[in-house]
């Protein structure tokens, strides 16, 4: 008999399958080194540059955990060892607020094509109740693509809005965009 896929969500994906589990305290210095990817990603976005210690600003990351943010890190058995691997982590905020937002999601390059990251948005975003607002750098193509995607799976087709506003502090930059949830 086969399974049916969507059955799945909550603890696999395609391929190998991951798991999604809050960040555990010992974790958070695995967070903070794939947030460095994260940020090396997005560099060429946001024409980021790390800073004199070779390392891009992780700011974000020094108020949590805390009441009103957590983070969610994607687990799948390393191809090599079979132990489990970071494969891609999600930072939320807005958890004390009125609307919960994604602060940074990343999923490690070789998942990517998978479908793991649409099924990792899709678990974290079921794990809270919303609104939810949703940002992305206006050049980022791809991203934009993917969380459109998402927003339609999640939230359904017509129950949310993209607007777009301006990068605070830099008024040469083009805006950024916001999902929001209804």
């Amino acid at each position: 008999m086969e399974s049916d896929a969507s059955e799945q969500i909550a603890e696999f994906g395609p391929r190998e399958g991951f798991t999604v589990l809050p960040v555990a305290a010992e974790q958070w210095t695995i967070l903070a080194w794939l947030w460095q990817s994260y940020r090396n990603d997005l560099a060429t976005v946001v024409n980021g540059l790390p800073y004199s210690d070779g390392r891009y600003q992780a700011s974000r990351l020094d108020a949590l955990p805390s009441e009103d943010g957590l983070a969610y890190i994607a687990w799948r058995p390393h191809p090599k060892t079979g132990e489990d691997a970071p494969i891609g982590f999600a930072v939320i905020n807005g958890l004390t607020g009125n609307r919960r937002s994604i602060e940074g999601f990343w999923v490690a390059p070789v998942v990517r094509r998978e479908g793991v990251g649409s099924l990792f948005a899709q678990q974290v975003l079921a794990r809270h109740e919303g609104p939810w607002t949703i940002a992305f750098q206006h050049q980022n193509a791809s991203a934009a693509v993917f969380w459109r995607n998402v927003a339609n799976k999640v939230f359904g087709v017509g129950n949310w809005s993209e607007v777009q506003r301006p990068v605070p502090g830099i008024p040469t930059a083009p805006p950024d965009h916001f999902i929001e949830s209804r």
